[in-house]
């Protein structure tokens, strides 16, 4: 039996860069983000630059993980190897379920363009709650791949044959509208 499809549906968005050195004005890879997120269709509800200080993200995470209006949270920023970089460290404290498969495909599809410092790279995503969580290095070109070859994609409700957009009860009530 063939799944019916869906429509497209217009998911609320948070874009943070986590970054002790970008301000608004100098924040390329955030706005690359939110531009590829309006053009496709969603909304940018929230935007934030915010330095590498754990109690600051953990507060911003909790609340945008618990506010309703947020679907997806996108962060560009603190996910190297460095002890500045904390993201993955501070979002596990509200994973529900990972989705180790985004990091280890983003990682590969990166190699193509950096070759082995992709390992470097603590690119993840999870479900926190009913909110999607995406945790992304900080460079523009990163995020470009990310959002053209997989983040888009997958919050899309028409893409097949599955989305992560199907899979969120919160997300999915809004569809069926």
């Amino acid at each position: 039996m063939a799944k019916a499809k869906l429509p497209f549906t217009s998911l609320n968005a948070t874009v943070v860069t986590i970054s002790g050195s970008r301000t608004a004005q100098t924040d390329d890879a955030g706005n690359l983000i939110a531009e590829r997120l309006e053009s496709s269709g969603h909304r940018v509800v929230k935007r934030e630059v915010c330095p590498e200080q754990p109690e600051r993200l953990r507060s911003l995470f909790k609340d945008w993980v618990q506010d309703s209006d947020v679907d997806v949270v996108i962060s560009n920023g603190g996910t190297g190897l460095t002890s500045k970089d904390i993201t993955p460290e501070i979002v596990r404290e509200f994973v529900r379920k990972p989705i180790p498969g985004f990091g280890e495909l983003f990682r590969m599809l990166s190699y193509e363009d950096v070759g082995t410092s992709a390992i470097e790279s603590r690119a993840e995503a999870c479900v926190a709650d009913n909110t999607l969580i995406f945790l992304l290095p900080g460079s523009p070109g990163a995020c470009r791949l990310a959002m053209d070859r997989l983040i888009l994609e997958q919050i899309d409700a028409r893409h097949r044959p599955c989305n992560l957009v199907t899979l969120l009860p919160r997300i999915l009530s809004k569809i069926k509208q």
